[in-house]
């Protein structure tokens, strides 16, 4: 017999925590992503870092805080690119 589950509504703030990466995994992957923008003039092999969600996400994912707002996006992108 199959048990169905009560699935939660899934959301980007489903399961938001502080931690769920490492700091030094944090700061060596913002740190690649700092070096691969000077380096290319703003892009890497993924594409441009103004149009990037990976420093958003690694945020998220270590700091447990969901960036929405453009304005908070761009602080922390230019905060960590910079």
């Amino acid at each position: 017999m199959i048990k169905i589950q009560k699935v939660q509504k899934l959301t980007c703030k489903t399961g938001l925590k502080k931690g769920i990466i490492k700091e030094d995994v944090f700061n060596r992957e913002t740190a690649l992503c700092k070096k691969l923008s000077q380096e290319n003039k703003g892009k890497c092999g993924w594409g441009e870092c103004k149009k990037c969600g990976v420093v958003p996400l690694l945020y998220k994912l270590r700091k447990g805080k969901l960036l929405e707002k453009p304005a908070e996006i761009a602080k922390v992108k230019n905060k960590t690119l910079k």
